[in-house]
This record gives C-alpha cells, structure tokens and sequence, in this order.
C-alpha cells in the first residue's frame, strides 16, 4: 500500500475532523486529502495570533477559499500567558497546548469529534516538545502514522497541483527568540519585518534570531554570495538597522531548522 492510500484509509476511518491548519504545505496537503476524503465533514481552523506572519494567515485563508472549505480562524490570548511570555524550554509545550484546548473547543462547538495537526515523522527528528501537548489532548498526526517525510508531502501536494508544495518550511515568529528572553510583541514585530526585508529579496527559506540588539541572519549558504553582494548587503543592513538592530550578522552554518534548540 502507498502511503497517500494509508493516509486515506486513516482518514476515512474518522467520522468527522477538525484539522489544525497553518497554512504551510503540510497542513496543507492533510486538509487537501481530509476534505478529498470527508468533503463537508471537514473543518479548518487556524489560530491568528501575534506569533504567525500575517502574509502565513493570508495564505491560509486563500487556500481553504479555492479549495472551499470550511474554515474558522480564532485569536488565541496566547501572548497574555505568562508562562508562555517567560519563553522557557517549554514554551513550545505550553503553547500548544493553549492552542489546542481553544481547537477543541471550537470542534465541538461545531460537533466535529476528532482533531488532527500535520506533523510528519521528519518532525520527530527535532525537540518537539508540542507532541506532548498534542498526545495529552488526544490530537492525532496522520501524517506521521502513514509515515510521511516532508520530502514525500511536498512530492504529493505537487501531483495534487496544491501550488504550496514548494513552500518554505515556516514556524511561529517565537522561535527567533533565544529560551529565556521574554516574547514580547515588539519583538514579533521586528522579527516579521525583518524577515519580510529577505523575503523581498527573493530569499525562500530564511530565519531572523533576535538575539536583543543583533539579528542573526540564516539562510541557505548558496545564496550567500547574493546576500553579500554590495547592493543587497547595504539594503539588508540599513533596514534592518532601521528596525532597531544595532548588529547585523550572517550565520557561516546556514539556515537551520530548530537552531536554537542547540542550546537545550
């Protein structure tokens, strides 16, 4: 059995289903195949809070329009937690869970019985402490239980024709944010601007670490040689200095996922 057929035969055994969906081509692709699956059963719920891009919510938003599909966006008080706010090394725990009990409520609300997020075993690889959340609130991963890569999501969602299949990998804005400094929503915003000076530049994949005053810049180092060049690097350190950085520094290792787990 291929895994798209497990992923549906998963699906198909679930009466109704409620997927957390960010707007990222995994989310993407498992609410593709739920409402392939399930149709009008299927329910799209995203949390819009101050620690997403607006352009990810954006995308979310178009996508469930062109694939009409129900979807309900709320706007979880995640940034009036305190717990959350200290940014400790359970910040990612803490936070989803948060999310997830808010997710519950509204599926019920709307006699959806079962909830699942897109998670896929590459994910298990990483510190991940959110799966704990999401085990303790009974929030399934299909994704992983057929045994998808995030290579093999992206092969799908193109045979799909889902125009997110090449998307960048995307996380919340928090995860710029070194464990134990405060998240506060200047330094959201900062973070979002500056990466946004990137994305303009036509760098797909990058991450901004706000290390207080200096912005740790990583991308892929074979666009290196794009950034560096006069032009780019004037326009780069400018607005970035702009923004209040004093610092502005290239990472030699690169765009990592998860980098600033190291520290843990």
């Amino acid at each position: 059995m291929d895994k798209k057929q497990h992923l549906i035969d998963i699906i198909s055994r679930l009466d109704s289903i409620a997927v957390a969906f960010s707007g990222g081509v995994d989310s993407s692709f498992l609410l593709a195949v739920c409402h392939e699956v399930l149709g009008d059963k299927v329910l799209a719920i995203t949390a819009d809070a101050a620690i997403h891009l607006d352009w990810e919510i954006a995308l979310a938003k178009k996508f469930t329009t062109n694939q009409n599909i129900r979807h309900i966006l709320f706007h979880p008080a995640i940034m009036e937690q305190p717990e959350f706010i200290i940014n400790n090394q359970e910040r990612c725990y803490i936070c989803k869970k948060f999310l997830f009990q808010e997710l519950k409520i509204i599926a019920t609300k709307n006699s959806i019985k079962y909830i699942v997020h897109g998670a896929n075993k590459d994910d298990l690889e990483d510190f991940r402490p959110g799966f704990k959340a999401a085990s303790e609130l009974g929030v399934l991963a299909p994704l992983i239980t057929a045994g998808f890569s995030k290579a093999e999501i992206r092969e799908e969602a193109k045979k799909m024709g889902l125009d997110c299949w090449d998307r960048p990998a995307m996380a919340c804005l928090a995860t710029r944010i070194p464990y134990g400094t405060s998240i506060s929503y200047e330094a959201l915003k900062i973070i979002e601007q500056a990466e946004t000076v990137l994305y303009k530049m036509g760098v797909k994949s990058c991450r901004v670490r706000h290390h207080g005053n200096i912005a740790g810049i990583e991308i892929d180092p074979a666009i290196f040689p794009q950034i560096i060049e006069n032009q780019n690097r004037e326009i780069i350190i400018n607005e970035l200095k702009a923004l209040g950085y004093k610092y502005v520094t290239l990472d030699l290792d690169g765009y990592t996922q998860g980098s600033l787990n190291r520290a843990l």
